[in-house]
């Protein structure tokens, strides 16, 4: 068995491997660029890497590929379906430390933490005295997706004193107020009402651009947009204007519409933005349960067997699948 990584997992995931596969680290986020490689592999796993079209139809050879998170917009999830290749994601390892990563961007904007470092640096010590800090207590915090990670943020936020409402469009009245929150039906009137906005949905063509300028300015002038989702789903450049024309007081981001960005990017240097270099899903905890997770599903499809948590569970009606069973989870 043959196992290619575009980067090495963590020493815990690594370990499961041991005397099961021949394993290949790329350091490379294409497999494009390591066809030789690819050729002979039973299972693909990515990370801050992209799977296309191509890689796929030139890996003769290969059974599954696994992703060490949720998101999966950086394969081609329907090439490699058409193929009967499972795309292997980990729901759930992630939550809390997505969650906890929006929050904490919560409390770093609310007491103007980011500005205040920097003019100590500088020696200014009246920068206590900008009046620009606010207590969460008692304030809205808007969530857009309320799925297990927006739930987790709501979690945290009613802990902190926050009213909590929430805009999923797969959800309907009942069951958002299951969950303690306010119901939306249109996301914009959210982003009128909320003190700080936090988005947890994926990227797709529905929420591509989903707030951009119009969005932007519905905003109250005191209020935060929080963004550990995909880069895209705000536009940048509006983003970008809103921050330093105070259409909006701050935004914190860790994902990008190019990552990474640049040095000079014009997001990055917005004084009134929290930024972290897409790592809202890297902790020590996170990271390994995304490992043994990809890699229990990568093994359980290289025996033959079904795994359920996968992108597309359409995969399973391929012809190579025909009598298979269900792997135990």
């Amino acid at each position: 068995m043959k196992v290619v990584m575009t980067q090495a997992v963590c020493p815990e995931g690594l370990a499961m491997l041991e005397g099961k596969a021949d394993i290949y680290v790329a350091d490379n986020g294409d497999p494009n660029n390591y066809l030789d490689e690819m050729k002979d592999a039973d299972a693909l796993i990515v990370r801050i890497a992209k799977c296309d079209e191509h890689a796929i139809e030139n890996s003769s050879n290969l059974k599954v590929i696994g992703r060490t998170g949720v998101g999966y917009d950086s394969v081609d999830v329907k090439t490699a379906t058409a193929h009967g290749i499972p795309v292997v994601i980990t729901p759930g390892a992630n939550n809390r430390s997505v969650a906890e990563h929006a929050v904490a961007m919560m409390f770093a904007l609310s007491k103007n933490m980011l500005e205040a470092q920097i003019e100590m640096g500088k020696g200014n010590w009246k920068i206590r005295d900008a009046k620009k800090a606010f207590e969460l207590e008692g304030k809205t915090v808007g969530i857009l997706g309320l799925g297990a990670i927006g739930r987790e943020v709501a979690r945290i936020c009613e802990g902190c004193g926050m009213k909590v409402s929430a805009y999923d469009p797969f959800m309907n009245k009942e069951q958002i107020e299951g969950y303690g929150a306010v119901y939306y039906e249109d996301y914009e009137e959210l982003l009128k009402d909320s003190d700080v906005v936090t988005i947890h949905v994926p990227l797709t063509e529905q929420t591509k651009d989903m707030i951009k300028k119009e969005q932007l300015e519905l905003m109250k002038k005191t209020a935060i947009l929080i963004n550990c989702s995909r880069g895209g789903i705000i536009n940048e450049a509006d983003w970008v204007e809103a921050l330093k024309n105070g259409v909006i007081a701050g935004g914190g981001t860790d994902v990008y519409c190019n990552e990474p960005p640049a040095a000079d990017d014009p997001l990055l240097n917005c004084p009134n933005l929290v930024a972290s270099p897409h790592s809202a899903a890297q902790t020590r905890e996170a990271v390994i349960k995304m490992a043994q997770m990809c890699i229990n599903g990568c093994l359980a499809i290289i025996e033959g067997k079904k795994w359920p948590y996968v992108a597309d569970k359409a995969v399973y009606d391929h012809p190579k699948w025909k009598n298979a069973e269900w792997a135990e989870v």
